[in-house]
């Protein structure tokens, strides 16, 4: 309870009891999941966002966005289909070697630095360390809930009404 993320106006918010028999090992996991899945919905909710203005990549321009994106017959030219393959190998290099704590030097769950980039960080009081930690945990948490809300909507149909502003 003493946690980031903890904080007014939920508190602790365990309903359903999932960390009452938990030790820190698995609290430091499912909190790293929680990072972790935050900083990839922000990415989602930005890169759906951008899309659906109308923004594309060379060799991508008639893609439409959203799920119709998941339609592999749009790829038809070669450069659309080696954006994908380098995306998915992107993807890979991502997940195996570079998003994780490859050297246990992490400092808390989802410190992703491995050594490179410390001193900027490790001269900030610990107070400022908690509330951006605190920060990225509940800007994660907004944005789960957001691309979220856009594939619930784009299901439904309704997002041209949804976003009128971007187009």
């Amino acid at each position: 309870s003493n946690e980031i993320g903890a904080q007014p106006p939920l508190g602790f918010f365990d309903p359903m009891g999932f960390l009452a028999s938990e030790d820190d090992t698995q609290f430091e996991w499912l909190r790293e999941a929680e990072i972790k899945h935050g900083r990839i919905s922000m990415l989602a909710v930005i890169g759906y966002l951008t899309t659906y203005s109308g923004v594309r990549i060379e060799g991508m321009e008639e893609i439409p966005c959203g799920f119709a994106v998941f339609d592999k017959s749009l790829y038809t030219t070669d450069l659309a289909r080696a954006n994908v393959i380098w995306t998915i190998f992107t993807i890979v290099i991502l997940e195996t070697a570079l998003v994780k704590d490859a050297y246990g030097w992490a400092e808390f769950p989802g410190d992703y630095r491995n050594g490179v980039g410390n001193s900027g960080w490790d001269r900030r009081s610990d107070a400022y360390k908690q509330n951006e930690r605190a920060k990225e945990l509940n800007n994660g948490r907004a944005a789960m809930m957001g691309i979220l809300g856009l594939v619930v909507h784009e299901s439904l149909g309704n997002v041209d009404t949804l976003l009128t502003f971007i187009k």
